[in-house]
């Protein structure tokens, strides 16, 4: 028997956990972050593209995180999984430590936990629309 309190609270951590990494990335992104300008020139984009594209970034993940929080669409669970996961990777690909790759662990993970919790997609609909109460996978 599923305990369905406690998936809704392990759902809302997760949800809640998702919005906290992308809001604070947007928000450091939209304000042109000066740390995060190397990852683009080490992989051939100039300082001038890099400072153009940061605020798109932030707005984008901006929208991630909110979108996450009030109405969690899988297509939207799934970019946050594969950019959270590209961001965290692009560290040691960049010349840093692996280890600051293995830090971000969570960035991925949450998102990634969410789509497990919500299970697959039945249709093209699925990935689009809210999950429902009743869309929790059957054990």
């Amino acid at each position: 028997m599923i305990d369905k309190k406690r998936i809704n609270n392990v759902e809302w951590t997760l949800r809640i956990g998702v919005f906290g990494v992308f809001l604070g990335h947007g928000v450091l992104a939209w304000g042109v972050k000066q740390a995060w300008i190397p990852y683009f020139t080490k992989i051939g984009f100039t300082a001038s593209t890099a400072t153009t594209l940061l605020p798109l970034i932030g707005i984008m993940d901006i929208a991630v995180a909110f979108s996450v929080l009030i109405f969690p669409m899988r297509i939207v669970i799934m970019w946050a999984t594969f950019w959270g996961f590209v961001t965290a990777l692009i560290r040691p690909i960049t010349g840093e430590p692996v280890w600051d790759f293995v830090e971000r662990a969570a960035n991925w993970a949450a998102p990634l936990a969410l789509l497990f919790l919500y299970g697959k997609a039945k249709d093209i609909n699925g990935l689009f629309g809210i999950k429902t109460k009743d869309s929790y996978r059957k054990e």
